[in-house]
């Protein structure tokens, strides 16, 4: 069963023995390490991180929510996933999986909310239509019934 099939980017990881805590599992700060981790690799693969190729564009991320379903131990391998859930005006979306590979079941859940930003004017604004394009290349996000998601 690949329980992340339906992720255009993922990236696999190595738990360290660092990473865990008092408790003897990962901390939940090193999985927001790893939300940015492939929230930086999905950005590479739409160029998100250099579309505009100025300092007055960019993206901020405006929000990040986790869900922790499982403890994640020493010695293992993450495999993370990375899709977009929505596009919206000045938003996007990032929805990450955390896979177990020792378990191959979920260990986590989360997501990354994108803001376009215009730093000269400290305000967001509009995604640009290369960027929209990219995403569309990489991601179909209509289904076959038509359907956004």
């Amino acid at each position: 069963m690949n329980l992340l099939q339906e992720y255009p980017v993922i990236i696999e990881l190595p738990v360290q023995w660092g990473d865990q805590d008092a408790l003897g599992h990962v901390n939940n700060v090193v999985f927001f390490r790893w939300w940015e981790s492939s929230r930086i690799a999905y950005a590479e693969r739409i160029d998100l991180l250099g579309a505009d190729r100025s300092e007055r564009f960019g993206t901020v991320l405006a929000s990040m929510k986790c869900d922790f379903r499982q403890q994640l131990l020493y010695p293992d391998t993450v495999a993370i996933g990375a899709r977009i859930g929505r596009v919206g005006n000045s938003s996007i979306h990032i929805e990450h999986r955390l896979v177990s590979r020792k378990t191959n079941t979920v260990a986590a859940e989360a997501v990354s909310v994108m803001v376009s930003f215009d730093f000269e004017k400290q305000t967001s604004c509009t995604i640009s239509s290369e960027i929209r394009s990219a995403i569309q290349r990489l991601e179909p996000l209509t289904t076959a019934d038509g359907v956004n998601r």
